[in-house]
């Protein structure tokens, strides 16, 4: 199938045949055509499957044959969970939309809001927005969302994560209840069919590429060592691959700017985006990234999630992730539109339990070596299967939640219940807080303030 089959208009075939869009992708394939019949969609794809393109070319189309006429006003509206992701689709959406006669813009935190009243004020056909800067929009008369035709949720499962749900439900709720809704998700968890369930009508639901299912093209490897040997490997690692481009997946914003000060003091172009950057210096570094003037990102999964960069060649995972899932996500990265990639994961002792977390969910066994280029000895693993953990009460992995960012292997680390009661900031990272605070009604707390501080960071 081409895109002239799925029904698109002239000037957007146009527009595509200018940009080498040859052939659509098997997402585009199937939400496409309901999407341009005004169907609502539930979409099950990961990032690089082609799902911008899925949801924005129809959007465009019924746009720009529906025109409105005096001022303009928001038509369509995409939710993205990070600042990277928004300006990215709003990119895109710019491409696709030369010679059309519509207008985009995207609201997102980190840069002044002055600007983005403007913006708003000029009128939007199309606008890309973080849920939070869009509600600071809306709760200064700014914005308004009564004439929305479709709204996106893209990447829904990230917005659960970061605590978003809340946000999500009260900006659907003053949409008007006559319009298409489109949501896109890696994962389904039953937060979010139940999100689908409430506010979706009769949906096509479509599915590629599933989360558990790796690229082939991308060759893994796991390479057991201690903790304290990672910051020399990721060295050696890097230099073995020069001149190509290399994403450092770590678990904490402290652990990223470790790594990037490490490979900086050694000669190697280096940046670490996370939370606590500005947006001016996150986008600088994915410039310098981009034209392979810094060959190294490191990056906390919150700060990557949407970032699409062709030819990147080797992702590594510094630290494994807690979220099994986040493993695919993370080496998905490479062997993008039919490359091939490599995939290097250093685990240490204290990460065994997350490496067979992520070999059950993927279906395989990752081939793997130690530190040195011998192979692991039969008994490795079994031996640390049987070391006594101690996790907190209610947490998975020894971690605080399942998405927490606390380093695994720290051997100055006091036992759980020897440690202050602590919540997690909005970019993962845990921070202590009252220790007299205890039991079942501290989960609760952190879990009430870890949403609405990520929920304000965007």
């Amino acid at each position: 199938m081409n895109f002239v089959e799925l029904g698109l208009s002239p000037s957007i075939l146009k527009t595509l045949a200018n940009n080498s869009y040859a052939k659509p992708t098997p997402i585009q394939v199937q939400a496409i055509p309901p999407v341009l019949d005004g169907r609502d969609i539930v979409g099950l794809a990961q990032t690089g499957t082609g799902k911008t393109a899925a949801f924005s070319l129809p959007i465009l189309h019924r746009l720009s044959v529906n025109m409105t006429k005096g001022p303009r006003k928001i038509r369509a509206l995409i939710l993205a969970p990070t600042r990277e992701l928004a300006t990215q689709i709003n990119d895109a959406i710019w491409t696709y939309s030369k010679g059309l006669g519509l207008r985009s813009s995207f609201v997102i935190g980190g840069v002044p809001i002055k600007k983005q009243k403007k913006q708003l004020a000029d009128g939007v056909d199309i606008l890309v927005a973080t849920p939070g800067r869009l509600e600071d929009l809306i709760s200064q008369n700014s914005c308004s969302l009564n004439d929305i035709e479709t709204v996106v949720l893209d990447e829904a499962d990230q917005m659960l994560d970061i605590g978003f749900m809340p946000a999500i439900r009260r900006l659907l709720s003053q949409m008007p209840k006559k319009r298409q809704t489109l949501l896109f998700s890696a994962t389904m968890p039953k937060e979010i069919s139940s999100l689908a369930n409430d506010y979706l009508i009769d949906p096509v639901h479509t599915s590629v590429n599933p989360i558990s299912k790796t690229a082939d093209r991308i060759d893994q490897t796991v390479i057991h060592m201690e903790n304290g040997a990672k910051p020399t490997a990721i060295f050696k690692l890097v230099q073995q691959h020069p001149g190509k481009r290399v994403i450092v997946f770590c678990r904490t914003k402290r652990g990223s700017d470790k790594v990037a000060k490490k490979l900086g003091a050694e000669g190697i172009g280096a940046d670490a985006i996370h939370g606590n950057k500005s947006q001016g210096q996150r986008q600088r570094a994915l410039d310098a990234f981009r034209k392979g003037d810094r060959p190294v990102l490191i990056a906390t999964d919150i700060a990557a999630r949407g970032i699409d960069i062709r030819e990147v060649e080797v992702v590594v995972n510094y630290d494994l992730p807690n979220v099994p899932e986040a493993y695919v996500h993370r080496i998905g990265r490479t062997a993008r539109a039919g490359a091939s990639g490599f995939a290097v994961a250093f685990c240490s002792p204290e990460e065994q339990k997350l490496l067979r977390d992520i070999e059950r969910v993927i279906k395989m066994k990752i081939p793997a070596k130690m530190a040195d280029g011998s192979a692991v000895p039969a008994v490795y693993r079994s031996i640390e299967r049987t070391k006594p953990t101690h996790h907190r009460p209610g947490s998975r992995n020894g971690s605080v939640t399942g998405k927490g960012e606390k380093p695994h292997g720290n051997p100055n680390k006091k036992p759980w219940h020897k440690r202050r009661t602590s919540k997690l900031d909005a970019n993962g990272n845990i921070v202590a807080i009252d220790p007299n605070v205890k039991g079942p009604k501290s989960k609760r707390s952190k879990r009430r303030k870890l949403s609405g501080s990520k929920a304000a960071t965007s």
